[in-house]
């Protein structure tokens, strides 16, 4: 088009100059504005060898050692919960009341929340003949592997276990599968083996955790695939990469480890955190499944130098953990299976499969399934782990002809973030008329944010806090009402923030602000020492934060993803 416009001018005064007249004086055309640099956001980068967190938590010596003798069947307490930071820092996600490192005082009842399941379960099904084992029965479902939400390409993509009855020469394989909904899930047909939707085979795999590494460096390892595979005795991790999730490359091995190990990444400290199994025997007749760790920032490296060595033990089971229902299975010490992890908001969500019995000898006598079940815990270090509550988030159905009869097993990635909901994907076992195991992929809902509410009729006053935002959001269920005050640090109420100037709450939503008449925002009040005091009229209060943005996005981490999110995986 520019080309044609100075065409234009020099014919014109061409034609001047040959008629003989004067020249047509010419005016050169502006230029084309120069567009505004793309602004690219700020994503978090921690450093993995600091000792102060962003939250103001301060780590001891790191990693911290813990005795397998003497803490074996104790769990753990986080000690950032006895002795807090002065000052607690809160500009980083939502904030949400899953312990009391929030929370100054209150005489609010903390009330734990379980996953429902979906009605349409299972989500997807062993079908094609890769998906069968070769003793009969199938398995098409994450064991650990991912299930995620990709922002580039606007899908959901699951990684899973497939039978490998056909092309993976007796071994399990491991297969793709995407979605648009994360409810229907189609096979894409890839180069691997042609016709099929497998992406690495050959190997006696057990777990892998696969890995959308939203702020990698390089294209070319956006895909991180940890797979344990190497059978009986010769387990390992086995580091691979991948810019597509379909074509993968592989990088490291690690020493040796026990089967059922994962691996997952901790947002807050830059680490990868290996998730190590290790049998413990006790005695002639208790064998404690726990875990051992190790982390490392870079993956690759982290990988070389990951073994199982009870020098890095981490922890084993906790002494509320639920026992078997069944009377001949309930003398079982339950144990730890497995612990999956993931960065989600201000906080690290864990999904703790639990063992309760019966051991594999006894379930293929009993022609039963062993029973694992998904229980959460949180951590604000990603070391130290908080458990409260001890009923099944998502729990095993005593029907047996259900697909999740037993043996629940988390995968890597959830929750999801689908609108107002958290998806969490997971397998479960049934057997089939010939006693083989049937192994499929399920789905379970959660309100966002909802682990825990603090619940009833009263007040809850937080620690001292700082931030850097200016829009006070909440996620409540109020039946009553909800008024917030901002008290300084000595705890008196700030002028113009008062309880009586809050406009009260009254509604179900799990993005709402809060103002004040005549106060919209909190930006005076930023980066100074503060307090907020909730007054609750029978309701349930989620989570609160301050936000940076007007919308009310957090700046915290999305789990694994969702519609409309940041591709960073922050919410921004």
């Amino acid at each position: 088009m520019r080309l044609l416009v100075y065409l234009h001018l020099l014919l014109s005064l061409l034609i001047s100059v040959s008629c003989g007249g004067d020249p047509v004086p010419v005016t050169a055309p502006d230029p084309e504005p120069t567009p505004p640099p793309v602004e690219e956001p700020t994503i978090p980068k921690p450093d993995p060898d600091s000792r102060i967190l962003y939250n103001g938590i301060i780590l001891p010596s790191w990693p911290p050692s813990s005795s397998w003798q003497s803490n074996l069947f104790d769990g753990m307490s986080p000690k950032y919960l006895v002795s807090k930071p002065s000052v607690i820092n809160i500009e980083l996600g939502r904030q949400l009341f899953v312990d009391d490192f929030l929370i100054a005082e209150t005489n609010l009842k903390r009330v734990w929340h379980q996953a429902t399941y979906h009605s349409g379960n299972p989500i997807f099904e062993p079908e094609t003949e890769w998906e069968m084992s070769p003793k009969g029965g199938g398995f098409a479902a994450p064991f650990s592997d991912g299930v995620w939400y990709d922002e580039v390409s606007g899908k959901f993509k699951m990684w899973y276990m497939g039978g490998g009855k056909q092309h993976g020469d007796g071994a399990p394989v491991t297969c793709y599968a995407e979605s648009s909904d994360g409810i229907q899930w189609s096979r894409p047909a890839l180069n691997l083996v042609s016709g099929t939707n497998i992406v690495h085979r050959g190997e006696t795999r057990d777990s892998y955790s696969v890995w959308i590494d939203k702020t990698a460096e390089k294209e070319s390892e956006r895909y991180k695939m940890f797979g344990v595979y190497g059978g009986a005795g010769n387990w390992k991790y086995h580091y691979m990469t991948s810019s597509d999730g379909k074509s993968w490359r592989h990088k490291a091995e690690s020493k040796s480890i026990a089967d059922r190990s994962t691996v997952f990444h901790n947002p807050f400290r830059g680490v990868w955190v290996y998730s190590m199994r290790h049998n413990v025997r006790v005695d002639t007749k208790t064998l404690i499944r726990a875990r051992d760790y190790s982390e490392s920032a870079n993956a690759e490296a982290g990988t070389k130098k990951a073994e199982a060595d009870l020098d890095r033990f981490w922890f084993g089971p906790w002494p509320n953990e639920p026992r078997h229902t069944n009377p001949k299975y309930s003398w079982e010490q339950p144990a730890i299976y497995n612990l999956d992890a993931i960065g989600y908001e201000s906080v690290m969500v864990g999904t703790f499969s639990v063992w309760s019995g019966p051991e594999n000898d006894v379930s293929q006598m009993d022609n039963v399934i062993k029973r694992n079940q998904l229980l959460l815990g949180f951590s604000r270090d990603g070391w130290n782990w908080h458990r409260e509550d001890f009923v099944p988030f998502c729990a095993t159905s005593e029907d047996t002809s259900e697909w999740n009869n037993g043996n629940i097993q988390s995968a890597c990635g959830s929750p999801i973030i689908v609108g107002d909901k958290l998806y969490f994907y997971m397998s479960g076992r049934r057997l089939n008329s010939d006693n083989r195991e049937i192994t499929s992929t399920g789905l379970a809902t959660l309100r966002r944010d909802g682990f825990a509410s603090m619940s009833g009729t009263g007040t809850l006053t937080t620690e001292v806090v700082k931030f850097s935002g200016e829009y006070l959001y909440v996620n409540t269920n109020i039946s009553g009402s909800l008024t917030v005050e901002v008290l300084d640090e000595k705890g008196v109420v700030i002028d113009g923030f008062s309880k009586d100037k809050c406009t009260a709450i009254t509604s179900d939503e799990t993005k709402m602000k809060v103002v004040w008449s005549g106060k919209k925002t909190l930006a005076e009040l930023k980066d100074k020492k503060i307090k907020l005091r909730f007054h609750l009229e029978n309701g349930d209060l989620y989570a609160f934060w301050i936000s940076q943005f007007e919308d009310g996005k957090s700046y915290g981490y999305t789990g694994g993803g969702g519609v409309g999110l940041s591709k960073y995986g922050i919410d921004l």
